[in-house]
C-alpha cells in the first residue's frame, strides 16, 4: 500500500530536521574556529559540489567533475593563504582549459562558462569573508544566519499563507508570500547581528534593509539550481544529505548570497572584507 501523501511529507520533514540537527552544529563549530579547518570544510564541500554540478551539465561529466574539483580546492587553499587574486586566476585558467577541451570535443561551451564561475567564485567569496581577522566570524555567522532565516521563514510562510507562485514552471512551491517571509527573516537577522556585534542602531537599520535584496538573491540562487535540475531531468542534485538531496540543494541560496556579500564588500570598501559588509557608520 502506498504511503499517504501527508505521512510522506511528515516523514520527509522529520528526516530534514534530523539531518540539520546533526550537520548544522558541526558546520557552525568549524565556522566559529575559522582558519584552515574552515577552509578544509569548504574545500570538501566544493568537491561534492563539483561532482553534482558536472552531472547536471552536458559534456564529459567525469572529466569535468575532476577538473572542477581540483580548481575549486586550489582556489580555496589560495584564498585561505591570503591569495584571493591568484585564486581567481586559477579559476579563470580552469575555465579556459575546460573551454579548450570542450571546443576540441565539440561539447557545449556554455556549460563551462556556467560551471566554473558558479562554483569557484562562491567558495573564494566565503573563505575570503571568513578570513577577516576581526570581523570574519561575525560576517560568516551573519551570512549563514541570513540564508537559514530566509529558507525557514519562506518555507513556513509559504506553507501557511500560500498564494500566487513566483515561477511555477521552475519551482512550483515558491510563493510570493514565502519570498516576503524570507525578507522579514533576513531583516531580523541583520538587525540582530548588528546589536550582537555592537555596531549601532544605524548599522542595524542598514543590515535589516540589506536583508530585502539578499532574500531575492537567495531565491534567485534557488531558481538557478532548479533550472539546472529541470534541464537534467532530476529532482535532486544528489543523495548526499538524507531528506535534503545533494549538497547543491542545500547551498544553492548560499552560493548566491556569499557572492553578493563579497561583491558588496568590494563595492562598499572598508578596511577589510568583513567591514565592507558590516560596518556602515
Amino acid at each position: 500500500m502506498a504511503e499517504p501523501a501527508s505521512q510522506a511529507k511528515s516523514s520527509d520533514l522529520g528526516t530534514r530536521v534530523l539531518s540539520a540537527i546533526v550537520l548544522a552544529p558541526l558546520a557552525l563549530a568549524i565556522a566559529w574556529i575559522g582558519g584552515w579547518p574552515f577552509a578544509a570544510l569548504i574545500g570538501a564541500a566544493s568537491i561534492a559540489m563539483a561532482v553534482e554540478l558536472s552531472w547536471l551539465l552536458p559534456g564529459g561529466q567525469r572529466r569535468e567533475s575532476i577538473c572542477l574539483a581540483i580548481c575549486a580546492v586550489a582556489a580555496v587553499a589560495l584564498t585561505a593563504a591570503d591569495l584571493a587574486g591568484v585564486a581567481l586566476i586559477v579559476g579563470a585558467a580552469g575555465l579556459c582549459l575546460s573551454l579548450a577541451i570542450r571546443l576540441w570535443r565539440g561539447e557545449p561551451l556554455w556549460a563551462a562558462f556556467l560551471a566554473y564561475p558558479y562554483l569557484v567564485i562562491p567558495v573564494i567569496s566565503i573563505v575570503w569573508l571568513r578570513s577577516d581577522p576581526n570581523l570574519g566570524r561575525g560576517v560568516i555567522f551573519w551570512l549563514l544566519g541570513t540564508v537559514w532565516a530566509i529558507d525557514t521563514f519562506a518555507y513556513f510562510t509559504g506553507r501557511t499563507i500560500g498564494g500566487p507562485k513566483i515561477w511555477p514552471r521552475l519551482s512550483p512551491k515558491k510563493t510570493w508570500a514565502g519570498l516576503i517571509g524570507g525578507m522579514v527573516g533576513a531583516a531580523m537577522v541583520g538587525a540582530a547581528s548588528a546589536y550582537l556585534l555592537d555596531l549601532g542602531t544605524g548599522t542595524a537599520i542598514v543590515l535589516a534593509l540589506l536583508g530585502l535584496p539578499f532574500a531575492a538573491i537567495e531565491q534567485a540562487g534557488d531558481f538557478g539550481e532548479s533550472a539546472l535540475k529541470r534541464r537534467a531531468g532530476v529532482k535532486d542534485s544528489g543523495k548526499l544529505i538524507p531528506g535534503h538531496g545533494g549538497i547543491l540543494d542545500r547551498v544553492d541560496g548560499l552560493v548566491a548570497v556569499a557572492t553578493g556579500a563579497a561583491l558588496l564588500s568590494l563595492l562598499h570598501g572598508g578596511t577589510s572584507a568583513g567591514a565592507g559588509v558590516l560596518i556602515w557608520f
